[in-house]
């Protein structure tokens, strides 16, 4: 597992590692909002390359080591007006820089999985890049549309307060708002986060970017009608107890995207408790080779025709 570099055009470069075997089914995983690559622990992802998959996770964007932005966040006042900034981008661009990576690495078709802003990223990959898509899984996220998923005013008091100048500063931070936000039906697992926030900030210190991919999901506004147009085979994870991601996000992506299903996991918050691995696994899994095998049906169907 080394990290590398890809160009994704316009101007992006993203960093990115692989795992497991490259002949292996291709699984792009999509990181939230501030979140690295690495929020998909390696555990995690060698629970998939045991069952022979080939892993690609990746920085979106103004995160970690690929390509930073360089215009000023906008303010909260800003973000409420929605008065941006000429080069504030949206998700629709972040989902052509994931097509990019895609291009670069020559793959021409995936299955994605997003958590969080993550799975909004991929929701728009799904829906402009059909023919890049073969299953999506959205988790912790939503739609766009006014009213569902909205975070806990809780949560918007720590996502707005300021941004930490220092590592130390940058691990209390992440405890506060992981104890807040994270799964409160399993354990707490405290030493990971200050691991984790320790990595991210080494990573990419002092970093103002999350507050450019905030303006990037209040920009992109209600995405339903986008939403609504995604074929791919979709499955929805959310958990019951998300104080970020209100659970009516993840209800109405399901009901939104035609034949999606929604999995609701007792306990889990908005982030990817251990205990919630292998179940978490499992449906990804089936989900995945479900659709794998409806495609080799189609395609045997269209040979004999």
């Amino acid at each position: 597992m080394s990290e590398s570099f890809a160009d994704a055009g316009h101007g992006i470069v993203l960093a990115y590692d692989q795992l497991g075997d490259p002949a292996g089914i291709p699984l792009v995983l999509i990181a939230g909002l501030g979140m690295q690559l690495q929020s998909w622990p390696a555990e995690f992802c060698e629970l998939f390359t045991a069952r022979a998959y080939h892993i690609v996770r990746f920085d979106n964007r103004d995160i970690g080591r690929s390509t930073h932005l360089r215009f000023p966040p906008p303010k909260p006042v800003a973000m409420l007006r929605k008065r941006w900034d000429p080069s504030q981008y949206d998700l629709a661009d972040m989902a052509a820089d994931t097509a990019g990576l895609l291009d670069a690495l020559g793959l021409t078709s995936v299955h994605l999985v997003g958590a969080s802003m993550g799975g909004m990223i991929a929701q728009t990959v799904a829906a402009r890049y059909p023919g890049r898509v073969r299953s999506l899984t959205s988790m912790l996220s939503t739609t766009g549309a006014a009213r569902v998923g909205r975070p806990a005013l809780s949560t918007w008091r720590l996502m707005l307060s300021r941004p930490p100048a220092t590592r130390a500063e940058r691990i209390e931070r992440s405890v506060r708002i992981f104890r807040h936000i994270g799964s409160a039906g399993y354990p707490f697992d405290e030493q990971w986060v200050r691991a984790a926030a320790g990595e991210s900030w080494d990573r990419d210190p002092a970093s103002d970017g999350a507050a450019r991919q905030l303006a990037a999901i209040i920009k992109s506004g209600d995405r339903t009608a986008e939403v609504r147009t995604i074929t791919a085979p979709t499955l929805v994870i959310h958990g019951d107890r998300d104080l970020m991601v209100n659970p009516t996000g993840g209800a109405r992506t399901a009901r939104t995207i035609p034949g999606a299903r929604l999995e609701t996991i007792r306990g889990m918050g908005h982030d990817l408790p251990p205990g919630a691995w292998p179940a978490i696994v499992d449906l990804i899994d089936t989900h995945v080779r479900a659709a794998e095998a409806a495609t080799t049906i189609r395609s045997t169907d269209g040979q004999e025709a």
